[in-house]
């Protein structure tokens, strides 16, 4: 891998993180085309991941502080910032269970093909289309069972080209939950599992298992400055896309997302077989 596609990587990380059109997915369709996949594409897509977390930490510190000083804060019953934290942790159980369990077992079964992205694009593109002909009328808070039921989608979004950001927006939208807030809480719930999700990663790189070996083999060694490029990249459009996320959420105009996401999937369905 050279810096000029690291920087092209990191640039699609950084925007399609945050964008409902399922960052695994288009990384995936982007090692394809820069013909990047054996070239340490795991280190890469972890610092990149890194990257945009980064970017949600810069982004939304306000937030983020104002959550942290509330949750020491006790007046005798739970305050606004202990139930939204309850919630973050709430929504984290399911894609807790599918990271510790199931995740290996995905990324063995679905990594490298352009069908199951391309299908799962099309699956993005329906729930983002939903939300447009589909409007219930709007709670003013989050719930814990509807921050369970986001905690869904977002398990199920670890299937590549089936959008994090946009399974956990649209389905929390179609719940009826207040928009302005959604796309907020949708970012902040995706910190620790990225997280997590990395330090998983990187063990497989420091220590190998057999299977893993097996199943892809050993990782080839990348450039450290590809590796900073990339991070930088990702970082700069990562925080690019989630101050313009939250405000197209806002305004609830998902539906070129919808188009984008379908014209894609179909895409990399056909290419397949050319």
């Amino acid at each position: 891998m050279n810096d000029i596609q690291a920087i092209i990587l990191g640039i699609v990380q950084g925007l399609t993180e945050y964008l409902p059109v399922s960052s695994s997915g288009h990384l995936q369709i982007g090692h394809h085309l820069l013909g990047t996949e054996e070239f340490g594409s795991l280190t890469f897509d972890i610092v990149v991941h890194v990257a945009t977390v980064c970017a949600t930490l810069v982004i939304l510190w306000k937030e983020i502080f104002w959550i942290l000083k509330g949750i020491f804060r006790w007046n005798g019953q739970l305050n606004d910032e202990q139930r939204y934290a309850i919630n973050i942790l709430v929504s984290m159980i399911p894609i807790g269970i599918v990271g510790l369990f199931f995740k290996d077992y995905v990324d063995a079964i679905f990594e490298g093909s352009l069908i199951v992205v391309g299908v799962c694009l099309l699956v993005t593109a329906c729930l983002l289309a939903l939300t447009h002909f589909y409007k219930p009328q709007e709670r003013e808070n989050i719930s814990p069972l509807h921050a369970f039921i986001i905690g869904i989608a977002q398990a199920v979004a670890v299937l590549p080209g089936l959008s994090r950001s946009g399974s956990t927006i649209a389905t929390g939208l179609l719940l009826g939950n207040k928009k302005q807030s959604l796309a907020q809480f949708s970012f902040l719930m995706v910190i620790p599992p990225i997280l997590g999700e990395a330090l998983l990663d990187f063990k497989h790189i420091v220590a190998p298992s057999a299977e893993y070996l097996a199943e892809h083999g050993a990782e080839a060694a990348i450039p450290t400055s590809a590796l900073v490029l990339g991070f930088i990249a990702a970082f700069i459009s990562g925080c690019f896309a989630c101050k313009w996320m939250i405000s197209i959420v806002k305004q609830c105009k998902l539906i070129y997302f919808a188009i984008y996401c379908a014209i894609v999937g179909m895409i990399a369905i056909v290419s397949q077989f050319i």
